[in-house]
């Protein structure tokens, strides 16, 4: 089926829609789960384990921002998605906004094939259990984060730092007026140990259980995962699951992907591709090879 067969132009122009109060109730939301997330521990500092969960799922939707925002597609106001993809998206996972555009804008224009930036993320997969495990250790005692960290101040810039220092400054501010600074704590052991776990999964999610990372055909390069509630609490938030869709029409704002996912599945465009999978437990068994039986 042609994707002209199952999708309208008027729909698309419907769907393409970007609107300044959509996105700022979805970074408004980002911002108030990082608060509820922080006062879980600072209420009982027991909850210190949900809170990090829950901290790590916020760092990738603040990453996804600056994502949508690179696309210039959260708000339908320019600068708001220059303001809010550089100083609140970029700026709280310390990633520079208009590099990172220009990186991701060449993944976009090479998808499927080997000139593809982001081909390295996901090399090799389908892995062996092993290796996949050996992963998400490195990523969960901290390895991973802390080689990121150190790369990202090898060769720093104020011009580069300064979103970055400027949202930890306002974050440090607000925890310290409200006595719990010790909870900034938190922000960085999620950082560490659980971050990387999670971006890897996200990395997996998209393009790592493909069915051909080397077809330019979108519904075998790249993969959809329907997110049930507590994964987009954590590996899911701001709609990144609907990578599939996003790939087709990058344009399309992430507050209108599950409709657009909805539409293309129920009109059967999916019908014939593995290129959706239900759930990350499912998504991550596709990114396990199969051993050979023992003889």
């Amino acid at each position: 089926m042609k994707l002209s067969d199952a999708l309208s132009r008027e729909e698309l122009r419907a769907l393409s829609q970007t609107s300044n109060w959509r996105g700022a109730l979805m970074l408004g939301g980002n911002l108030v789960m990082l608060a509820l997330a922080l006062a879980l521990s600072a209420v009982e500092p027991l909850f210190a384990p949900l809170s990090l969960i829950l901290i790590a799922g916020q760092q990738l939707a603040f990453a996804i921002v600056m994502h949508d925002c690179a696309h210039k597609a959260l708000f339908r106001t320019p600068w708001l998605n220059e303001f809010a993809g550089k100083w609140i998206g970029g700026a709280a996972i310390d990633a520079p906004f208009l590099a990172y555009r220009a990186y991701h804008f060449e993944h976009h224009k090479h998808a499927g094939t080997d000139q593809d930036p982001d081909q390295g993320l996901v090399k090799n997969y389908p892995v062996s259990r092993d290796s996949l495990r050996r992963k998400f250790i490195r990523d969960l005692t901290g390895q991973t984060g802390i080689k990121e960290i150190i790369g990202s101040w090898r060769a720093p810039s104020f011009a580069t730092k300064a979103p970055f220092l400027a949202f930890h400054t306002v974050l440090i501010g607000v925890l310290a007026l409200t006595g719990v600074l010790w909870t900034y704590a938190l922000w960085w052991a999620a950082r560490i140990f659980l971050f990387p776990a999670i971006m890897r999964i996200r990395n997996i999610g998209e393009h790592g259980v493909a069915a051909d990372r080397y077809d330019i055909e979108p519904r075998r390069n790249t993969h959809t995962t329907r997110a049930r509630w507590w994964e987009v609490l954590t590996v899911a938030p701001n709609n990144v699951n609907y990578h599939l869709e996003h790939h087709m029409f990058a344009s399309v704002p992430p507050y209108h992907l599950p409709k657009l996912h909805k539409l293309l599945a129920e009109r059967g465009y999916y019908e014939g591709y593995e290129c959706v999978t239900v759930g990350y437990p499912a998504m991550l068994r596709k990114a396990v090879r199969a051993e050979p039986a023992a003889a």
